[in-house]
C-alpha cells in the first residue's frame, strides 16, 4: 500500500512537471530550453550601451538588463542562466528582436507607438528629446539654422525619420546624411562634413563630452520632439515574458537601488575615460521611475 502510495505520488509529481513545462511559451520556454538569453547591445550608446576599453558592453540599460536576466532565471527555478551578448544597431535592432535572436535589446530605443506595431517594450528607463549638436563657431541653435546644410542623423531611428519630417514641413532644403551609427555621425560633425547631428539629446550630450574639445560643441534649444521614453525591447505579444521583466524594472525603479544605478551612469565618473555627464534627475526621470509605464505617449510623463 505504502508502495503504490509513492508510486502515485512520483506520478503525480512527473504529470505537475510536465504541465508546468507544456505552460512555458514563447521567450521563456526558449530560454527554458537552451538555458540561455540573448541580450542585444549597441556599441556607442554612451551611457546606456557601450563598449569599455576591454570591448566588453556597459551601460545604464546593461545594468537593468541583468536585473531582468536574473529575474527571468527566478523565475525558470535555473541554477544558472547562460548570457549571450549580440550586437545591434539602429537598423538590426528590430528585425534581430522580431525574429528571435535577441531576446532583449538593452541600449537607447526610443519607445513609440509607430514601433509597438512590431515589438513589445518593458517600462520605461529614460526619457530624452531630440535635438542637434553643432560647433560653436556656427552659431546654430534653432532648427531653421539648418536650412540649406548637410546634416546626418543616425540611420533606422527616430530622429532621421523626424528631421526628414520637418525638412519637409518647413521646406528647409536640407541635405539629410544617414549614418551607420551614432559615432560616425558625430565623426560628420567634427570632421566638418556635416553641420550638424540630431539624435537624442542625452546621446549628443555624451558624445560631446568625449570629443577632443568637449567645449567646442553645442546643443541646441530647439527640440523635434517633446521628451520621448526609452524602453528595454522584447519580442511583441509575449505576455508572460514581458510580465516577468515588467515586475523587474518596476521592483528596480521603485526602489533605492535604481536612483543609485542612474546616478552611478548620469552623475559620475563613467568608463572608459573617466566622463562625467553631469546629468541629475529630473522631474520627468523622477516620475517615470515612482510610477513606471511602458506608455509610448510623451504626455504621460509631464
Amino acid at each position: 500500500m505504502k508502495r503504490l502510495f509513492l508510486l502515485g505520488g512520483m506520478i503525480a509529481a512527473a504529470f505537475a512537471t510536465q504541465a508546468s513545462a507544456q505552460e512555458l511559451t514563447g521567450t521563456l520556454k526558449k530560454i527554458k530550453d537552451t538555458g540561455a538569453i540573448t541580450i542585444g547591445f549597441r556599441d556607442s550608446s554612451v551611457p546606456f550601451s557601450y563598449l569599455d576599453d576591454n570591448q566588453k558592453p556597459v551601460g545604464f540599460a546593461m545594468d537593468i538588463c541583468y536585473k531582468i536576466v536574473d529575474a527571468v532565471k527566478k523565475e525558470l527555478k535555473l541554477d544558472k542562466l547562460e548570457v549571450k551578448l549580440n550586437p545591434v544597431t539602429s537598423a538590426t535592432r528590430i528585425p534581430l528582436i522580431a525574429n528571435g535572436t535577441v531576446d532583449l535589446e538593452c541600449g537607447s530605443t526610443t519607445n513609440n507607438v509607430d514601433r509597438q506595431k512590431q515589438v513589445g517594450f518593458t517600462n520605461t528607463h529614460f526619457l530624452t528629446a531630440s535635438r542637434f549638436v553643432s560647433k560653436k563657431t556656427a552659431k546654430l541653435d534653432k532648427i531653421d539654422d539648418l536650412k540649406g546644410k548637410s546634416v546626418v542623423s543616425t540611420s533606422g531611428t527616430t530622429n532621421i525619420k523626424q528631421l526628414t519630417e520637418v525638412n519637409a514641413a518647413r521646406n528647409l532644403g536640407i541635405n539629410i546624411i544617414p549614418a551607420k551609427d551614432h559615432a560616425e555621425a558625430f565623426l560628420m560633425v567634427e570632421t566638418d562634413r556635416a553641420a550638424a547631428f540630431v539624435m537624442d539629446d542625452i546621446l549628443l550630450a555624451s558624445l560631446a563630452a568625449g570629443a577632443r574639445d568637449p567645449n567646442a560643441y553645442a546643443i541646441s534649444k530647439d527640440a523635434f520632439s517633446k521628451p520621448e521614453p526609452y524602453g528595454i525591447m522584447l519580442r511583441k505579444g509575449d505576455d508572460a515574458f514581458k510580465k516577468v521583466a515588467d515586475a523587474a524594472t518596476a521592483a528596480l525603479y521603485t526602489s533605492p537601488e535604481g536612483a543609485k544605478i542612474y546616478e552611478k551612469w548620469f552623475t559620475q565618473k563613467i568608463p572608459p575615460k573617466g566622463l562625467n555627464l553631469n546629468v541629475p534627475m529630473g522631474p520627468e526621470q523622477t516620475k517615470a521611475f515612482a510610477k513606471p509605464s511602458d506608455s509610448a505617449d510623451p504626455d504621460a510623463y509631464l
